[in-house]
């Protein structure tokens, strides 16, 4: 068994675990004081938390499971509060733990229901798709969403370790996989290249969870996702990179009433962010064109409808990386070189967006 171990710094130090077959390793995570550990699991992936499960009851540990709705259902203030209530039937103090297993949103709402009961008990993550093993598990983040947008309520809460098993991406569906690809390759574009060569490499294999660089893609990605949020946890200089695309993205997602998958919205949005880089004077075409070809060698979305830019416009006004009635995108200088783009014309945004219309 071939572990890699990738350590998040910061004030509170953690490690991400990643290999095949590695449940074995989750009780080292959580420590020898944790008495109860709540795991916080989507309803519909029993199969998944099961072996979770054992694996924490093996180490001697008390194990409440908690099924929760799947995918964005699961972020809301009433699933949160449902989940606050189940910690206080079962006792769960400060001395315990959270184990959240699933997708993004489900390590989403564990951790954020975890920093909020008792002001901060300790969580663990162990996320089963690609999307949320490069991404929303590593970094701290924890949110739910509201009506007026996504992740608008939430808190900064490292967790104690996470756990990603390649082993569970076999059973991940091609799409949502594929959806996962979005945010890997965003790492390419703001931060290490050789991502995108590994994808160039080889398209196909990178869409399979048994591809040829695979574990490559994502040792990658959670280490740049790790240097990024060890020297800013809390988004005041460093970490705005990782909102690399999710301006747009995030707009796309409010009109799609998330029925779209992130990384698709998140796609989608890297290309408006090159095209608006590139109008800038920033970037050169051949930049905006790598962009397009290889999120479209993996089969990823790259354009959005043309009739929508007036609604899309409106949700980027409240968004998380505005600052007043500012609005901040993140674009690129070069690749793996990125700045912030403040209060950009009227004219440049819809221009850009054009570009990317159908």
């Amino acid at each position: 068994m071939t572990l890699s171990r990738i350590t998040v710094s910061g004030e509170t130090p953690y490690d991400v675990v990643i290999g095949t077959g590695i449940l074995g390793e989750l009780p080292g995570l959580l420590g020898p004081k944790v008495r109860t550990v709540a795991v916080v699991h989507p309803a519909t992936l029993p199969e998944i938390a099961r072996p979770v499960c054992g694996a924490i009851e093996a180490a001697g540990y008390e194990v409440v499971a908690l099924p929760v709705p799947d995918a964005e259902r699961a972020k809301t203030a009433e699933v949160a509060a449902e989940l606050w209530s189940a910690f206080g039937r079962h006792g769960i103090t400060r001395s315990d733990a959270v184990v959240g297993v699933g997708g993004g949103a489900t390590t989403d709402l564990a951790g954020f229901a975890a920093a909020t009961w008792l002001r901060g008990v300790k969580v663990v993550q162990v996320p089963t798709t690609l999307l949320g093993m490069v991404d929303a598990a590593v970094g701290g983040k924890t949110g739910i969403n509201t009506p007026e947008g996504k992740n608008l309520v939430g808190s900064f809460h490292p967790p104690a370790g996470v756990l990603c098993d390649l082993a569970t991406l076999v059973s991940v569906p091609r799409d949502d996989y594929v959806g996962g690809l979005a945010e890997v390759i965003k790492g390419g574009f703001i931060a290490d290249p050789e991502i995108l060569r590994l994808v160039e490499d080889d398209p196909e294999g990178a869409r399979l969870p048994e591809g040829e660089h695979t574990r490559e893609l994502i040792r990658r990605k959670v280490q740049v996702k790790a240097d990024v949020v060890g020297a800013d946890l809390r988004e005041s200089g460093l970490r705005e990179i990782l909102n690399y695309g999710h301006t747009l993205a995030h707009a796309i997602e409010r009109v799609e009433d998330y029925r779209m998958r992130h990384g698709e919205a998140v796609a989608i949005g890297m290309v408006y962010a090159a095209e608006l880089s590139h109008l800038d004077g920033r970037i050169g075409a051949g930049i905006v064109e790598r962009t397009r070809a290889i999120l479209s060698s993996v089969g990823l979305p790259t354009a959005y409808r043309k009739e929508a830019w007036p609604a899309l416009r409106d949700h980027m006004r409240l968004d998380k990386k505005s600052r007043g009635a500012t609005l901040r995108f993140v674009v690129l200088d070069d690749l793996a070189k990125v700045s912030p783009l403040e209060n950009p014309a009227e004219d440049l945004l819809e221009a850009a967006y054009q570009k990317i219309a159908r």
